[in-house]
């Protein structure tokens, strides 16, 4: 398999305390919204179900030693890097991360930056 891309910053605790599978799945499940890390995750919880009860732990680990945002990023340029080097067709990753064709295509391209649309020909202020 290839290896994943570099997470940007924003990204790169989780995926450092989780790994990058399991930091696919928090990002898709819980990005963009506030999410209350437990310090004690229990067994019934959302959070414990969607990585299991060591990943959830390292994540309680993560927001106790460092200042996480409460809203989790979304990921979805990174995940769809991610997704791309393990060979998926752009129209898998779409439907993945809830996107059309064309803008997987231009995130993957550099066309999106944060989800705007870049323009090639505009040069850049700064």
């Amino acid at each position: 398999m290839t290896d994943s891309p570099t997470p940007p910053a924003h990204l790169e605790p989780y995926v450092s305390a989780l790994g990058v599978e399991a930091a696919i799945q928090l990002f898709l499940n819980f990005g963009g919204t506030f999410l209350s890390i437990p310090r004690d995750p229990k067994g019934q919880s959302e959070l414990v179900r969607i990585l299991g009860m060591k990943k959830a732990q390292a994540l309680a680990d993560l927001a106790q030693r460092t200042a996480l945002p409460r809203r989790l990023p979304i990921g979805k340029k990174w995940i769809a890097q991610v997704m791309k080097a393990r060979g998926l067709p752009e129209s898998k990753i779409a439907t993945t991360l809830h996107l059309t064709n064309v803008t997987v295509s231009k995130m993957l391209r550099g066309d999106l930056q944060d989800g705007v649309s870049r323009d090639r020909n505009q040069l850049d202020l700064f």
